[in-house]
């Protein structure tokens, strides 16, 4: 019997890149020059990384999205197979496979460059063909590395189904009404949080965007303020002071668990891919994120992005 017989668990509908990776002493200053290291490619995006995660930690998972007719595509779709993802609403466009350019610092600190390639051919059309599968998976993971109305499309599918929909505010962007209505949870880090507080229904036109939450107390009343304007749910990651998790009936703050940190590159995609596999297995959200902050823990202290996920066996900080 196939692993996906049965249906998904997950479905992650998003973006499916190449990564090239730089490895620099320090980031340089504009203009400047420095001579690097790296420059090999690995499988990235955050679509695909999440469902990587999801995957790896037991999840039935299924991606929709695009690659190119180019040469990366087989890396950018390297380690989806190893996880066996559903790949069967992954088209092949004409064109280049999503490229993103990580230069990463000794101290694990990274800047991303992201160039959407076929990424940008997922389109409303494609995403309706998927309608079977966003209808039966329990949950559906989006984010913004894709045409933002097929990540509408996706959410309306599985919403009208009964579905949960996982949004991920990522990279940071102001969310349509529809979505942010959808998102239960509403993952963001901190600035991700300004940005969609910043763009939701209610905020005045000029008025002073909001500051990025600092500490726990300052991000569960931005969630909170979040939840005001219409997600169902919030989850706002923090980095190494932790995560806040706010819904209607209860808040909480998980503190990060203490890691050397070797690689943050798709660590935040780590803890959604993870968070989708405890609420689909069906954790409720706080417990979710729980284990999702061990699995971003676990993969910051290991390099690469998809190949620091951990597997269900694996022993987490």
């Amino acid at each position: 019997m196939s692993r996906h017989q049965a249906g998904p668990d997950v479905v992650v509908v998003g973006s499916i890149n190449a990564d090239l990776v730089l490895t620099v002493a320090r980031h340089p200053h504009p203009g400047e020059t420095l001579l690097g290291g790296g420059g090999h490619s690995t499988p990235g995006g955050k679509g695909a990384n999440q469902a990587v995660a999801a995957a790896l930690r037991g999840a039935r998972t299924a991606m929709v999205g695009a690659v190119g007719d180019d040469a990366a595509a087989p890396v950018a779709l390297s380690l989806l197979r190893e996880a066996e993802v559903d790949l069967g609403q992954v088209a092949v466009r004409p064109g280049p496979t999503g490229l993103a350019v990580v230069t990463l610092s000794e101290t694990g600190e990274n800047t991303i460059v992201v160039v959407p390639g076929a990424n940008a051919t997922v389109d409303p059309g494609w995403v309706e063909r998927a309608a079977p599968l966003l209808e039966v998976a329990p949950v559906c993971v989006l984010q913004g590395e894709i045409p933002l109305e097929s990540a509408e499309t996706a959410a309306r599918i599985a919403r009208e189904a009964g579905r949960r929909v996982i949004v991920n505010a990522a990279p940071a962007l102001a969310l349509p009404t529809e979505l942010l209505r959808a998102a239960d949870p509403l993952v963001v880090n901190e600035h991700e949080a300004a940005i969609v507080l910043g763009s939701a229904p209610g905020t005045a036109r000029g008025a002073e965007p909001p500051r990025a939450p600092t500490t726990p107390e300052e991000a569960t009343a931005m969630a909170r303020l979040l939840l005001a304007a219409g997600a169902r749910s919030v989850v706002v990651t923090l980095g190494g002071a932790g995560v806040v998790v706010v819904d209607h009936d209860a808040e909480s703050h998980l503190p990060a668990r203490p890691v050397e940190a070797v690689d943050t590159v798709g660590a935040g995609d780590a803890f959604v891919g993870a968070l989708a596999a405890g609420l689909a297995r069906g954790l409720e959200l706080a417990n979710a994120a729980e284990d999702a902050v061990a699995v971003a823990a676990y993969a910051v202290a290991h390099p690469g992005a998809q190949a620091s996920y951990p597997r269900l066996g694996d022993p987490l900080p």
